[in-house]
């Protein structure tokens, strides 16, 4: 498969040309990475117009994906998240509503989608909580909630795999909503990868209408680069909207080195990666068993990430210290949970001491505690809450004021309380159980 992008900064390079235009540094090595680095000069065409090198490797990533349309992404999966969202908005049925139905473990980048876009919410709630990062989402309770409105709404919204690792039943989920008129959009940001699976199991194979990936995460691409899928289920005038609505979103300055490694990452995915994906999934799974048998308890994850609960005694960060100190990084750690994001490029001697690092576990699992729902009432809209003054104020004091800006880190950067919402007695116990301090409230 060929590759235009690098194949034309490489051809830049040799050519040594005097580079009168940005960036600054001319092409000139300080970090080592800059010959690479150029704007859209002539022949290296234009991310948000493209009909040339960039246009080509996107349809490089299309057919492989086996997507109507993929689309390159810059900064991340949360560009694609304000894209997906506004499409799914603009090109609604007429007798669709202007709201999103979502599960609650959504990215924060969601709800900053909601400030821009101005659109209502519909919350799919879990029937009981034991991590933020978990929302499970059945078909039925899906069909439910959208039995109870007046219409169908633009779109219904989430996200798989989530942070721990689970995956939803996107199959189930996407029938419901195609019989109940309204599309499924997908925040499959943890999942690049799974297309490629012996069994195929991203969320366009298993029917979903759009969705993003964050290549970054599981695939050996630059931090930033990602794809928003469009399926060929969906009419062509989301294909076509797509750039424009990537435009409205992005900046006019893409980087050109996320762009290449995208670009070369097509030709990995076509060439070796799925006999390397296949059998390091074996290998992973043989590694699960091993922890299993060494007293581990393990959460259910999809196939390239480890989630150990941790055990009585002890939590995720005491775990992920243990770790640290003997050369290895976790992804996320909480009280309850550590997590591992592993991929082919994770050695095998990186496989094998970490099973020896944790030793054996001859403790219980800790008992989770079921974690409250902080069901508040939505008395402004995210819109009007998030162009409204703020200040910012110790969570304990929070009670009864109306949530600002979703104040929590990324990972896992799900929020507790949504912007516009009253923060009542369930979230401040949530603040006090993920140890937030301070909390952005409406003056």
């Amino acid at each position: 498969m060929r590759t235009p992008i690098v194949d034309f900064l490489k051809d830049y390079q040799k050519r040594g040309m005097a580079r009168f235009h940005m960036p600054g540094h001319k092409g000139k090595n300080f970090l080592g990475c800059e010959p690479w680095d150029i704007t859209e000069i002539d022949g290296a065409d234009s991310l948000y117009e493209a009909s040339g090198i960039i246009a080509e490797s996107e349809r490089n990533a299309s057919a492989l994906f086996g997507s109507q349309k993929t689309c390159y992404s810059v900064e991340g999966s949360s560009h694609c998240i304000r894209t997906m969202l506004y499409l799914a908005l603009t090109n609604r049925p007429k007798n669709a509503l202007p709201v999103i139905v979502a599960a609650r473990n959504v990215h924060k980048a969601f709800v900053y989608a909601a400030a821009l876009l101005g659109f209502d919410i519909v919350w799919l709630w879990p029937e009981e909580s034991r991590s933020l990062c978990y929302c499970p989402v059945t078909a039925a309770s899906l069909e439910a909630v959208l039995s109870k409105l007046s219409a169908p709404p633009a779109a219904v919204y989430i996200t798989s795999p989530d942070y721990l690792g689970s995956m939803a039943d996107i199959r189930g989920l996407a029938d419901v909503c195609h019989r109940k008129g309204t599309i499924l959009a997908v925040d499959n940001a943890h999942g690049a990868y799974l297309h490629f699976l012996p069994c195929p199991a991203h969320p366009l194979d298993l029917g979903a209408d759009i969705c993003c990936d964050s290549a970054h995460k599981t695939l050996p691409v630059l931090t930033g680069g990602a794809y928003l899928h469009i399926s060929e289920n969906l009419p062509p005038v989301y294909a076509h909207g797509a750039k424009a609505a990537l435009a409205l979103f992005g900046s006019t300055s893409p980087s050109y080195l996320i762009m290449a490694s995208l670009d070369n990452c097509n030709r990995y995915l076509a060439e070796e990666y799925p006999a390397r994906l296949s059998e390091y999934v074996s290998r992973m799974a043989a590694l699960r068993r091993e922890l299993q048998e060494n007293g581990w308890q393990l959460h259910d994850s999809d196939p390239l990430r480890l989630t150990v609960c941790a055990p009585s005694g002890t939590s995720g960060f005491e775990l992920g210290d243990k770790l640290r100190h003997k050369g290895m990084e976790c992804e996320y750690a909480d009280d309850s949970y550590l997590v591992l994001m592993i991929t082919p490029e994770n050695t095998d001697k990186e496989l094998a001491v970490l099973p020896a690092t944790l030793g054996y576990n001859r403790f219980p699992a800790g008992d989770k505690p079921v974690l409250p729902l902080a069901r508040s009432q939505q008395v402004i809209s995210v819109r009007d809450a998030f162009f409204a003054p703020h200040e910012v104020i110790p969570a304990a004091a929070s009670l009864g004021r109306i949530c600002g800006s979703p104040t929590v880190s990324c990972p896992p950067a799900i929020p507790i309380a949504i912007t516009g919402e009253i923060i009542g007695p369930e979230a401040c116990e949530l603040f006090r159980y993920y140890g937030i301090e301070m909390v952005d409230v409406l003056k």
